[in-house]
């Protein structure tokens, strides 16, 4: 039966507010496109967040984005249609009720210099293009060549190839302006912001087969961090989801039951990002985009790793906090927030506690949250002067893959001597850690090549990587060792060499 505070999931489609009460708590954006609305226009490719064929563009309140209105583009077949309440939905379809007399210059741009071939990808790329395109024009800015590549990290083309796609990009600016109404948007979201926190049941008929037995398929999403506490804590068998960009996979790919499901993402306590004294808190909601760039604001050296943690729609849809609470040992967050001596704010209930990072993980993919737990908020404390931090990532490709190893490295110096030092990897042990036997023996010492050659040593007592398809143990191993070197070089007091010296990408400034 329904509970007493059901109601359908509401959101903006076409220009108006629609009621979905008939879908599984599971179903995909992109599934109920396609099934539902038959709004074919978005493709369904990979599945799993990878190729962009499905990209679409989510709206919803944001006081410091303009006229009020964010633009996310995001894989709808790894966003639940739940994590569509209270917000508006884009998708191909709506280009021509932004440019009703013509094409919308990303469509335009993208016939003019020859961007589709087969046109499966088009879509997607389109959908990308037009909320770069969008957000440029209200910055009355334009972006670079790679900066729209960086735009585009998340869709893939296989034989139209990306220069091309990359013109169309720079030459949709040269059309007549065509852009989203985002005042009329900021209206209709207004209206649903005024409707009660969703509490969906899904009906019988539409509970998935794999349901566990007797239980009720929801999703409920509070709006505050008090109602998300007491929330889990009655009922710690749920699923807490943020953006999915992981649990999508456990539906889409492994089929896994999920008949209880808490969202994170209407909690707007969750995603705050500010300084407390000397302590940097970022709330375990904040996107990865945004706890990226507050990294970033910290060590300028990290901008690498945050375009290379995954692609641009995944960093908008995904949280920091999550990647963290997930703890998989190929995590690109882990490493850098080890380096930092990150901190964890724990929830349960009214009660809370903090524990370092450093402890936090016990084993593979299990850590030290007890049931109807959750993790609050990231602890940074300010790094001290002249500490230096970088941040390496090795995978098979260059953008939007998983790490066969991941370094997060800070140092600081004091008379020519290791007064600090952090060495922590994901990919080289069944969690991400520290270094701890190459730390003992580099504090003190003097940070010189021959230090970074025993440290390098050392590195075979603190780590026994397996081999997978990513990587060999020897490879993984012997990188490490390289990557330490390379922080050695990059950080030395004599002829340090600049990051560009040390990396295959230089980033163009056309």
């Amino acid at each position: 039966m329904s509970s007493p505070d059901h109601r359908p999931i509401r959101f903006v489609h076409r220009g108006a507010i629609v009621a979905v009460d008939d879908a599984p708590t599971t179903q995909s954006v992109l599934y109920w496109l396609r099934e539902s609305a038959r709004c074919v226009g978005t493709k369904e490719g990979c599945n799993e967040g990878d190729c962009g064929a499905c990209m679409v563009i989510v709206a919803e309140r944001d006081a410091e984005a303009p006229d009020g209105v964010a633009l996310r583009p995001v894989n709808a077949c790894l966003q639940f249609l739940s994590a569509l309440d209270g917000k508006a939905l884009i998708t191909v379809e709506d280009l021509k009720r932004i440019a009703p007399d013509a094409a919308h210059p990303a469509q335009q741009a993208m016939v003019d210099c020859h961007g589709s071939q087969c046109g499966f990808c088009t879509p997607g790329f389109t959908m990308s293009l037009a909320a770069c395109y969008d957000d440029a024009l209200a910055a009355a800015t334009r972006p670079s060549r790679q900066q729209v590549a960086d735009a585009l990290s998340g869709n893939l083309c296989r034989c139209t190839g990306y220069r091309p796609i990359l013109d169309a990009g720079a030459a949709m600016f040269d059309r007549p302006a065509a852009r989203i109404d985002r005042r009329a948007l900021a209206v209709l979201l207004d209206t649903l912001a005024a409707d009660a926190p969703l509490h969906y049941d899904a009906p019988e008929s539409a509970l998935a087969a794999s349901a566990a037995p007797g239980a009720t398929a929801w999703v409920a999403a509070p709006r505050s961090i008090d109602d998300l506490a007491a929330l889990y804590s009655a009922h710690p068998d749920a699923r807490l989801v943020a953006g999915a960009t992981d649990v999508g996979l456990w539906v889409t790919k492994q089929f896994r039951p999920m008949p209880k499901m808490i969202r994170v993402d209407a909690v707007a306590a969750l995603k705050a990002i500010a300084w407390y004294g000397d302590t940097l808190s970022i709330g375990a909601g904040a996107s990865l985009e945004a706890a990226w760039s507050a990294l970033v604001a910290l060590a300028p050296a990290l901008r690498e790793m945050q375009l290379r943690f995954a692609s641009l729609p995944l960093r908008l849809a995904g949280t920091m906090g999550a990647s963290v609470a997930n703890g998989s040992p190929i995590g690109d967050s882990a490493p850098t927030l080890l380096a930092l001596d990150a901190t964890l704010l724990l929830r349960r209930g009214p009660t809370q506690r903090r524990v370092a990072l450093a402890d936090f993980y016990v084993d593979y993919m299990k850590n030290r949250l007890v049931p109807g737990e959750f993790v609050e908020a990231i602890e940074l404390p300010r790094p001290v002067d002249g500490t230096q931090l970088r941040g390496y990532k090795l995978s098979k490709r260059y953008d939007c893959d998983i790490s066969a190893v991941c370094a997060g490295l800070s140092v600081r110096l004091e008379h020519g001597r290791v007064a600090r030092i952090r060495i922590a990897f994901g990919g080289m042990a069944a969690i991400c850690r520290r270094a701890e036997a190459a730390e003992a023996l580099v504090l003190g010492s003097p940070w010189d090549e021959a230090t970074i050659d025993s440290a390098v040593d050392a590195l075979a007592r603190d780590f026994a990587p397996m081999t997978d398809l990513r990587a060999s143990a020897a490879y993984r191993t012997k990188a490490a060792g390289n990557l330490l070197r390379r922080f050695w070089m990059e950080t030395r007091e004599t002829a340090p060499l600049a990051t560009d010296r040390t990396s295959v990408w230089t980033v163009r400034a056309d």
